[in-house]
């Protein structure tokens, strides 16, 4: 086998698949220490993979903006086909993510046997439904003769930078004690993902009336539902960071928590990659999906039983039998007894994985 040098790992995706990419890298630099890695990514996932040890270059394609279309992707086939990649492993099945490994010109292209690019690959693994996305990603190493390996987490690097970011704006914040922190993250692009805002509400002055203390983190989308949160909390311990953090400064402040609560949206991921508990409310998706949190003290909270769900791959705007059962049934007093045992359990681990 020609020695492996260069590999080109394209996941375009959102930003949680792309996190969950990041076990195949690590792998495969443990593997092959001697290859560079880049992966294309898109725009938004793409600084979240700065300072990470094992990627040479994570690269934008701009997919729904400024490179869509054919004289996008072309853009982008002449600016790689510079690098001599050796080998392109593609996790992502569109026929898209198939053909800018083709039209590159790598020699070796791995992806899945349901890729709608399958034709265009030179080896395929089989796509396994019941898998997480981990280990799905990792079982196209299958198609490589590089050993056996041990599974791994994703791992995300935020910077000096960051970290001092995070410093002042909970100096800004008047944080009262960082050590009682637990993380909300209340957003999701898919509406009946989303736990309703008033249980978050009634979730963090549970919080408070533990002497814990509840930091929202968001995006410039999620500003007006997280400023609802804190109104409908009535608590000056609740602390509103959406839209204030870049995606790796919010990684650094779900570092420092005990605890994320969090819809089934990235943020689960980003508190995985860096070791903080997750506890993920579930809906319209299912964690059997293979997007679940993975975390040795993570937990789920959803309704069993119920025939609606899941009601679509990714989730929608409205329930489609205006029940909302899934998420309202859910009860802000279970979810909290839920995170208090998880932190319970966290106690004397914390400092092993942080």
């Amino acid at each position: 086998m020609k020695e492996i040098e260069n590999i080109l790992v394209i996941q375009t995706a959102f930003i949680g698949d792309a996190v969950l990419t990041l076990p195949l890298i690590q792998i495969i630099r443990k593997k092959l220490p001697a290859s560079k890695v880049d992966i294309v990514v898109t725009p938004r996932s793409k600084a979240l993979f700065a300072n990470h040890p094992d990627i040479r270059e994570a690269i934008a394609f701009d997919k729904r903006g400024k490179d869509r279309g054919l004289s996008g992707l072309l853009r982008l086939v002449s600016h790689l086909q510079s690098r001599s990649y050796d080998l392109a492993m593609v996790p992502h099945r569109s026929l898209r993510s198939a053909a800018l490994a083709f039209l590159v010109g790598v020699p070796r292209r791995i992806g899945f046997n349901r890729s709608a690019g399958r034709f265009l690959m030179t080896g395929t693994a089989r796509y396994r439904k019941d898998l997480h996305e981990i280990d799905r990603n990792l079982s196209l190493l299958d198609a490589l003769a590089i050993g056996s390996w041990q599974r791994e987490l994703p791992r995300l690097y935020p910077s000096e930078a960051d970290r001092k970011k995070v410093d002042k704006l909970m100096i800004e914040l008047e944080v009262g004690d960082p050590e009682k922190l637990v993380a909300i993250a209340p957003g999701t692009i898919w509406n009946t993902k989303r736990w309703p805002k008033e249980h978050f509400a009634s979730l963090a002055v549970n919080l408070d009336d533990a002497g814990l203390e509840t930091v929202l983190i968001g995006g410039e989308d999620d500003k007006s539902l997280c400023s609802e949160i804190r109104t409908l909390s009535g608590s000056s311990r609740v602390y509103d960071t959406s839209g204030a953090l870049s995606l790796l400064q919010s990684v650094e402040l779900i570092r420092r928590c005990k605890l994320l609560v969090c819809n089934d949206s990235a943020p689960m991921h980003f508190a995985t990659a860096v070791g903080t508990p997750v506890l993920a409310i579930f809906g319209a998706t299912v964690p059997s999906f293979g997007f679940g949190p993975t975390g040795p003290l993570d937990a789920v909270m959803e309704i069993q039983g119920l025939q609606c769900c899941p009601c679509s791959i990714h989730g929608g705007d409205k329930c489609p039998i205006k029940t909302f059962d899934c998420m309202n049934n859910i009860s802000h007093d279970s979810v909290f007894r839920s995170a208090i045992e998880i932190m319970s359990k966290a106690t004397g681990v914390r400092g092993s994985t942080h």
